[in-house]
């Protein structure tokens, strides 16, 4: 906790680590990767874009809702047949930000959105993987020396293609007193400020801004619906307990709202246990101090590197007793209501938290309402070999690869 505190308030470096997409040719910026009055803009241009197209508002909701019934009806269609979920639930987070960028869903046999989904899918085993992330930590050596990191920037050439052939196709038919999408929001700024030479509206920021939303918004959604249903599995009297509130507030015939959680204390319990125990991204992003900076006796130089493990909060026994034991109990007070813990920082802490976090909380309590609704669950194995534990892969903890059955209720 401490060191989130006293870290966590620090700038994030301003040069891509990990992310030199083809298109911005290593000069990559955007919300994630930028500082100062650069950061400033874009932050407060996503965040408001987020806001406009529904983040904290029905549109997006409603959004969401019809990804989850999809899947329902997807799910449907198995009859129970046992699957590996991973890419099911790639391809639902990854249309909740296609409906944000391009303004509307695809299918999931679409050509167009599997093409999207295998790039997507091959930017993060890229960024993740030994090589990628020697990248990110050496980027200067790295990018001389040949090996399989390079394949990040082909596969960033390739997702600014995509986005690219997009754009032309809703630049032809851009009403700039009616944005639609994200990619209308941008060309109007980038239009408005065309004589100003310093701004931050610009093809490069374009492309990298909406490259972070992909694959913030598509690999960390996807993955922690990946843990939460392994973790029920596991523990199916906690699933039931579930699914009994479920039964109580939402019923069998509406779908899930965002004002459910106020009434539903034990489930908001189990999605925030879920998100603490999987811990996707234990290292936090990287960020750098913004002045001289002394921590426990060290002096840290100005720019110097540095990762606000959230690890060492999430798992810290003083606010997390037993840590390493799954217990949705530990958000619960003495008369069952949720209990806030500040020690929660899993979008990260200060000025630099997640620009997501309202949409990401909204998603994960949608679509686990919505499948444990209209489904049980189940394991083609015995519950006792079913192995829960984080498995750390690049900068990611990602669960280990399972099958799962939705048994229609």
């Amino acid at each position: 906790m401490e060191v989130v505190n006293e870290i966590g308030v620090e700038k994030e470096r301003a040069a891509s680590k990990g992310i030199n997409m083809g298109t911005n040719k290593g000069a990559t910026k955007g919300v994630v990767f930028s500082n100062g009055e650069c950061w400033k803009q874009l932050r407060r241009f996503s965040i408001t874009t987020l806001r406009n197209f529904g983040m904290g508002k029905r549109g997006i909701e409603e959004r969401i809702q019809e990804e989850a019934h999809c899947l329902v009806e997807t799910f449907k269609e198995m009859n129970g047949t046992p699957f590996n979920p991973t890419y099911y639930f790639s391809q639902v987070a990854a249309n909740v930000i296609c409906s944000i960028i391009f303004g509307n869903r695809y299918s999931y046999g679409d050509p167009e959105f599997r093409r999207l989904m295998h790039i997507i899918d091959d930017i993060f085993r890229a960024m993740t993987s030994f090589w990628g992330q020697l990248y990110d930590m050496f980027d200067m050596l790295m990018r001389h020396i040949p090996g399989p990191h390079h394949k990040i920037t082909k596969y960033g050439y390739q997702l600014d293609e995509f986005v690219k052939e997009r754009m032309e196709i809703d630049r032809k038919t851009l009403d700039p007193s009616s944005p639609r999408h994200l990619i209308d929001s941008f060309l109007i700024r980038m239009e408005e400020e065309k004589q100003n030479p310093s701004t931050q509206f610009n093809i490069k920021n374009f492309y990298t801004n909406t490259t972070v939303l992909f694959i913030a918004g598509t690999e960390t959604i996807s993955t922690t619906l990946r843990h939460a249903f392994l973790l029920l599995l596991k523990y199916p009297d906690i699933r039931s307990k579930v699914q009994k509130e479920i039964d109580q507030v939402i019923g069998r015939q509406r779908a899930p709202e965002s004002e459910d959680r106020e009434s539903m204390p034990y489930t908001v319990a189990v999605i925030h246990e879920i998100q603490r125990y999987a811990n996707v991204l234990p290292m936090n992003l990287p960020h750098a101090v913004s002045r001289d900076f002394k921590f426990r006796g060290f002096t840290l130089p100005q720019g110097t590197d540095v990762f606000p493990i959230l690890a060492f909060v999430l798992q810290d026994p003083k606010y997390f007793p037993d840590p390493f034991n799954f217990n949705p109990d530990r958000f619960l007070d003495q008369n069952g209501s949720f209990k806030k813990n500040d020690a929660f920082l899993v979008f990260s802490a200060g000025k630099r938290v997640c620009i997501g976090e309202g949409m990401a909380r909204l998603e994960m309590f949608i679509f686990l309402t919505t499948l444990l609704q209209n489904f049980d669950i189940t394991s083609p194995i015995d519950l006792k070999d079913l192995d829960i534990t984080p498995q750390m892969v690049g900068f990611s903890n990602v669960p280990r690869p399972y099958q799962i059955s939705f048994i229609p209720r």
